[in-house]
């Protein structure tokens, strides 16, 4: 699996990164503040997540303005600006209706978002998320304490002060993944915008706006979560329409040999595709249907392509239409979809 990287430009003329990757119904990643779409990719924490939800939806996700790939030199990390932000690369992504995964400190910007634009997302998924704050809101001295510690250690090579973030997020990952935590915190953004943005994060709070979202949304969060502790029964209980999945770990950020994780998949496949689990095949075109007969018969792209005098390209985009119809991902989807028509 690959991903494409791209760019466009904030309102305000700031260069944005963006990448899609996957395959089935449309998912837009609002992150935590923690993200570089390339080192993300190779990542021994984050790597799980983009394979399996690859294989769930056609991913959309983005650093944020002063993190990763995108620009670094700004100075607004508003929730205001992160919205806008938002905004701006739904449009450059060429997104319609999409369902909004919030994990952690961008839940809020995915709150907002949803309820500013109800039309355009079909479910909310919450991980890890919070409407406000975030680690050690409610303790001034505490966060004061984390903030001396991001102005003393966030760019040394040295990762001692920055192992203490490390352990809150993945307090049972093993050596090698919490190096790679500590080293992508000052890969991700520098001591100022890391400093900036904490202290802007620790201003929101979108708790107002919760009984008005009225989309389906589906809460996950782990039970042992220090980050952003009791939070998710808080979200639950606050939205007309959620679902509460209490999660088996102490992590934030789950890890992929835990058991919680494929309770974490099952969950999210099940809640992108409940309004297509259905899906009758009379939704497909004349010319959707007779791709799948002939993939039915054991041709392959290629050879369909062939047959209907079409470009391979084009078989491979009416499939995209066809699964994403008949809500298929993943590997399967071909078989799946074969099996759908010949029923």
């Amino acid at each position: 699996m690959t991903q494409e990287v791209r760019f466009c430009r904030a309102d305000d003329g700031v260069r944005l990164a963006w990448a899609r990757h996957g395959s089935g119904p449309p998912l837009l990643i609002v992150s935590c503040w923690l993200s570089h779409l390339q080192h993300d990719w190779q990542s021994p924490v984050w790597r799980h997540f983009l394979d399996d939800l690859g294989d769930l939806a056609t991913v959309v996700r983005y650093d944020e303005r002063g993190f990763g790939l995108s620009e670094w030199g700004v100075a607004d990390f508003s929730l205001a600006r992160r919205l806008a932000d938002l905004e701006t690369l739904v449009d450059a992504a060429g997104l319609s209706r999409f369902a909004v995964l919030g994990m952690s400190g961008g839940a809020p910007v995915a709150l907002a978002y949803a309820h500013a634009h109800p039309d355009r997302v079909s479910g909310l998924v919450l991980y890890g998320g919070m409407a406000g704050g975030g680690l050690q809101q409610e303790d001034e001295a505490a966060e004061e304490a984390f903030l001396a510690m991001i102005r003393a250690g966030w760019a040394r090579p040295d990762p001692l002060f920055r192992r203490v973030f490390t352990n809150a997020f993945i307090p049972d990952a093993t050596e090698d993944q919490m190096a790679w935590m500590d080293e992508l915190q000052r890969t991700s953004t520098n001591t100022e915008n890391a400093v900036c943005s904490r202290v802007a994060r620790h201003q929101v709070d979108v708790r107002p706006l919760l009984p008005e979202i009225a989309v389906p949304a589906l809460v996950l969060h782990a039970e042992g979560d220090r980050v952003a502790p009791g939070w998710g029964p808080r979200l639950a209980t606050a939205l007309p329409d959620a679902r509460l999945v209490l999660l088996d770990s102490r992590n934030h950020v789950l890890l992929a040999d835990e058991p919680a994780w494929p309770v974490f998949v099952h969950e999210v496949r099940a809640f992108l595709h409940r309004d297509h689990a259905a899906a009758p095949v009379s939704n497909l075109s004349e010319r959707e249907r007779e791709i799948l007969l002939l993939a039915a018969e054991g041709l392959d792209n290629t050879a369909i392509a062939g047959r209907l005098t079409l470009s391979v390209r084009t078989v491979e985009r009416h499939l995209q239409n066809i699964y994403l119809k008949l809500g298929l991902s993943g590997r399967n989807a071909r078989a799946a979809a074969v099996a759908r028509v010949l029923a």
